[in-house]
């Protein structure tokens, strides 16, 4: 027994060294990597961000100090100020800007994020939003950006199509096109549908939608080939399900990827039994940040992917009762709780070296 503890102790001082000279290597720049730049890109599922306000037009009755979850002033600010928390401890080990892209699901519409963006916590990072009405009847998909790291060219909002079911209607995919630090980029954000009425019964609607995001990045890449494309978003399916490895067309492994397949750096995690949100006590990891291979590589003249991580700090985790160490959200039961988010957010470090 002391023999095993002696190991773990070991092990432990080992893991915490190598942390430290991670962070050390990037922060005083050591040898080949004292140069480099790293970029902080960000997806954060952030469990109905809704207005106090009944918009005509917008499925927010609910969302009302008079609907069922009494959605009040000092609700709503209480939830901004929980989320802007969040985003402003994202990548700090790697930058003290934190996020330079942070892509965003389940929004009310445009106002909302603005008044995320003015945060106390984060307004000194001065995000600018990109936000455009979807087909949904509920929540949309957003997109934060800080201007002294991305310049936005062009946006486009692109709706899935069900040729077979006229009146489906999901949240559009927010395509973002611009230059990262001069570097030409681009970024899908997406929320496929759920799984509600059953995961089988359901998928269709996700092949849909992957089919309707591949049909986005083909469309990138006939333009140029060589394009730096990040998918991101809640899937409701997980790294290894079909919508997401076949139809979307991705893989885990970067050494043996297919011609136009994606890189997921997400499917080692599912694999660990790491995930973003818990269900009937078993983990999915829906949130994911999928890379083109142009972002692959060693040739650090230009911006390379570098590591994945899934924020699950214990601070965003349920600390008591029945789900305790699940995300912990704003609501359970139709209580609410004053938590974050029923999803952990995920992110991703590009690094380069400086130019």
């Amino acid at each position: 027994m002391r023999f095993h503890s002696f190991v773990i102790k070991k092990l432990l001082i080992l893991l915490v060294y190598l942390a430290l000279l991670q962070v050390a290597v990037f922060a005083q720049g050591n040898d080949d990597r004292r140069n480099i730049i790293p970029v902080c890109i960000a997806y954060y599922n952030v469990e109905n961000l809704f207005d106090t306000i009944n918009q005509s037009g917008s499925a927010d009755a609910d969302w009302t100090p008079e609907g069922s979850y009494g959605w009040n002033t000092e609700r709503y600010l209480e939830k901004l100020d929980r989320l802007a928390e969040v985003i402003s401890k994202l990548g700090l080990e790697l930058t003290p800007d934190g996020p330079a892209i942070i892509g965003l699901s389940e929004v009310e519409n445009g106002e909302v994020v603005w008044d995320l963006a003015r945060q106390e916590r984060i307004k000194d990072r001065n995000y600018q939003v990109v936000f455009i009405q979807g087909r949904d009847r509920r929540v949309h998909n957003a997109f934060m950006y800080n201007p002294k790291y991305f310049e936005l060219t062009h946006k486009v909002s692109m709706p899935v199509i069900m040729e077979d079911n006229p009146d489906f209607r999901t949240r559009d995919h927010l395509v973002m096109s611009g230059k990262l630090m001069g570097e030409p980029m681009h970024f899908i954000v997406a929320h496929w549908p759920s799984r509600a009425g059953g995961e089988r019964r359901s998928l269709p609607r996700r092949i849909a939608s992957a089919q309707a995001a591949r049909a986005a990045i083909d469309s990138i890449k006939a333009i140029d080939p060589d394009a730096k494309i990040i998918f991101m978003g809640d899937l409701n399916d997980d790294p290894t399900d079909p919508s997401v490895q076949r139809h979307l067309f991705t893989s885990g492994n970067k050494n043996r990827l297919e011609e136009g397949q994606l890189y997921n750096p997400f499917v080692d995690f599912h694999r660990r039994g790491v995930g973003t949100l818990a269900w009937r006590d078993s983990w999915n990891l829906f949130d994911q940040i999928i890379l083109s291979q142009s972002l692959l590589g060693d040739d650090l003249s230009s911006f390379r992917f570098h590591r994945a991580e899934v924020f699950n700090r214990p601070f965003l985790r349920q600390p008591h009762g029945r789900f305790q160490g699940y995300p912990f959200r704003s609501f359970g039961g139709g209580v609410y709780l004053g938590g974050y988010s029923d999803h952990f957010p995920t992110y991703v470090f590009l690094i380069r070296k400086a130019k």
